[in-house]
């Protein structure tokens, strides 16, 4: 008798994050129901297309996002601040900062 369960491959999910049996994260970035491919994006950037019939056959779980999600996304803090330094512009804490005003 055997240890291993067999589970279904669950459906792929775009915003949704699965790992790999051997511990590789990756999240479904786009689902093409056309030509019937699943677009991945690991941790660490790296991009991947499986076709369905590939998906199907992927030893994989779902999984809850990673703490620290942003691995995957290849900024640096001026690309998300427009400065070399990093700083938080002003106001930047505050949501209702952005909002229009009609003073």
């Amino acid at each position: 008798m055997s240890d291993v369960r067999v589970m279904p491959v669950p459906n792929p999910s775009i915003g949704q994050w699965y790992r790999r049996t051997n511990g590789q994260l990756f999240e479904v970035v786009a689902v093409d129901e056309k030509d019937a491919t699943i677009e991945l994006q690991f941790f660490d950037g790296t991009i991947d297309e499986v076709d369905v019939d590939t998906w199907s056959k992927l030893l994989i779980e779902k999984v809850a996002a990673p703490e620290d999600w942003s691995g995957s996304v290849d900024m640096d803090p001026e690309d998300f601040f427009g400065n070399e330094e990093g700083e938080i512009p002003a106001g930047y804490h505050d949501p209702l900062a952005f909002l229009d005003r009609t003073d």
